[in-house]
């Protein structure tokens, strides 16, 4: 079987890394230009390197994942039996991206999202390959959980292959019907926007809302440092479509939030957000 993934961003590489490590599948990780895809791969490498010299993995294995990971454009997953889209929570781009793949790859591909919040029925919408969401969650390589989420069109036995392709990463996955923000998300991005509010509002230090939930609700991260691991900016958009999706006020994103984004502060990935960072990826 041959997995194609789409996007060469945090995720997409961690789920390239993850079939890397976990299955005999080929493999090709692509973007829209190969410079993005070998930038994606370079710094996949990287970051194995420093796990080498840490002793958390051997020179042998690290060496292995990489060599599995191929690298290409669109037009070269036309072969694959899988591809799995993990580009920016964007509805149109998303769709845009099936509509176009499906003029490249076979009829009976297998096209998954990684959306994290967006409906796979309006994804899906008129592209002739089925489509299937499995949420993956950062970082791909570690965590147990995928969300397997059909769309209203999506067969019995596209959930089941998608069942059965999480089950090959040891993973565990839920099958969640389509509704917004899935489970995870649903729970998780309210509560780190009504943490932004607590700090905004004067309530209490952003390491005092952390520690809070750390030791009472046994939580292993804090709210506010678990949104700069996120993205504050992936953050905003799941709260935006929340609203959108259900007209409700209460998932109204705080101004705060905004403002961080707007200023990118974005979290880890830009080196500063409600905490500050060293290592900015």
């Amino acid at each position: 079987m041959k997995i194609g993934i789409i996007g060469a961003g945090t995720m997409g590489v961690g789920i390239a890394q993850t079939f890397a490590e976990k299955t005999k599948y080929d493999l090709i990780l692509c973007s829209s230009n190969i410079e993005s895809a070998r930038s994606g791969k370079e710094r996949l490498e990287n970051k194995l390197k420093e796990r080498v010299n840490r002793g958390k993995i051997n020179l042998e294995a690290a060496e292995y994942i990489i060599s599995k990971i191929k690298i290409g454009v669109f037009e070269d997953c036309k072969e694959c039996d899988v591809l799995i889209e993990s580009i920016p929570e964007n509805l149109i781009a998303k769709k845009n991206l099936f509509l176009k793949m499906q003029d490249i790859c076979k009829p009976d591909c297998m096209f998954v999202t990684n959306t994290s919040s967006l409906s796979i029925t309006e994804i899906g919408t008129n592209v002739l390959q089925a489509v299937i969401g499995m949420h993956f969650f950062n970082p791909a390589a570690v965590m147990d959980l995928v969300e397997i989420t059909p769309g209203l069109n999506t067969e019995k036995d596209i959930i089941d292959r998608a069942i059965r392709l999480a089950k090959d990463l040891d993973k565990k996955p839920i099958v969640v019907k389509e509704n917004v923000g899935f489970i995870v998300n649903r729970v998780l991005i309210p509560m780190i926007n009504e943490a932004v509010g607590l700090y905004a509002d004067g309530i209490a230090a952003v390491e005092e809302i952390d520690k809070a939930m750390k030791l009472g609700a046994n939580h292993p991260m804090g709210p506010l440092q678990l949104g700069d691991f996120i993205g504050l900016d992936i953050c905003l958009a799941i709260m935006e479509v929340l609203q959108k999706e259900t007209g409700d006020s209460k998932y109204r994103p705080h101004p705060l939030l905004k403002k961080m984004v707007r200023g990118g502060w974005l979290g880890i990935k830009t080196g500063r957000g409600f905490y500050t960072y060293d290592n900015k990826n």
